[in-house]
């Protein structure tokens, strides 16, 4: 093509409103532009990475079995009313009607309308497992959009559905779906961990999160060096060190501390490793525990 016939606008100036260099790059780069809050539409240039990591996700898709499908953006609101999540969903999700006052919502995932569709088109357990996938266009009503395109309140998601007669099933498809992410990421060159995460308002026993290692982002993420262990901080787990620990190798004593405001400004006034500090935190308790007050002693570090 000619780049007569080709809309390629850069900029020179990075826009105030982006934080994250993501979402600079791809606004300079003429990839994307902003139509509002949590909007963008994509150029030529976006459009052509857009439908290559497609192609990536659609490649890994089909070889761990999964079969595409294309369900409606609009869904109507009984599925959800049905599910219990019209209310549990909260104001993210975006509630409108139609000319007829029948109420509808613009789909933040899909869980509803796949699991309606199997429910009317299997006759038989011998048809499953089945798992199948679509990336389509999702709507969710952040409150406070932020990244560019990756934490936007409309986003195209690839996002797949399995159904099962036991959970042995499940397991080997969850695993299949795991490997698939894994070499998805691993294609696209990225330095990611897949981490134990929060199943949230989806529901379900277990979760695993992908996710890219950097500095911009809103998530933190605690994983090991020396295994494969990652998770999410809300989810993490504390290790109690190996061994017996030292005997004392002095006697309790009370010390004055009216300049130590923080554990750091305390490790400095006595020389301390960060690890042999403890703060105390006063939270008020939990009705049922029955005490008013609780003191929580947490390690320094």
């Amino acid at each position: 093509m000619r780049t007569t016939q080709y809309l390629l606008s850069t900029q020179k100036e990075t826009p105030s409103d982006a934080e994250v260099i993501s979402h600079q790059l791809m606004l300079r780069a003429g990839m994307i532009r902003k139509l509002a809050s949590g909007l963008y539409t994509w150029l030529p240039t976006g459009v052509r990475v857009l439908k290559k990591v497609e192609n990536i996700v659609r490649e890994e898709m089909n070889n761990a079995g999964a079969v595409e499908i294309l369900m409606p953006v609009v869904q109507p609101a009984d599925l959800w009313q049905e599910s219990g999540r019209w209310e549990e969903y909260g104001p993210e999700l975006l509630r409108i009607a139609d000319r007829h006052e029948r109420p509808f919502v613009l789909g933040p995932t899909h869980e509803e309308v796949v699991t309606d569709l199997i429910r009317n088109e299997l006759s038989s357990y011998k048809q499953l497992p089945l798992n199948l996938y679509q990336i389509q266009t999702k709507f969710r009503d952040e409150v406070r959009p932020r990244f560019g395109v990756m934490r936007s309140r409309e986003f195209i998601m690839k996002d797949a559905y399995s159904f099962h007669v036991s959970q042995e099933s499940l397991q080997e498809t969850y695993d299949a779906m795991y490997r698939a992410y894994s070499q998805i990421f691993s294609r696209m060159g990225l330095d990611f961990r897949a981490v134990q995460a929060d199943t949230g308002s989806i529901g379900g026993s277990a979760s695993h999160e992908f996710q890219v290692l950097a500095q911009s982002g809103e998530d933190d993420v605690i994983f090991s060096t020396d295994s494969d262990y990652a998770a999410n901080i809300e989810l993490a787990e504390a290790v109690a060190p190996a061994g017996e620990r030292a005997a004392p190798s002095q006697e309790m004593q009370l010390v004055e501390t009216p300049d130590a405001k923080t554990i750091a400004e305390l490790v400095e006034q006595f020389s301390l490793p960060v690890e042999k500090t403890v703060k105390t935190l006063i939270v008020k308790g939990a009705e049922e525990s029955g005490h008013a007050l609780v003191a929580l002693l947490v390690r320094g570090d």
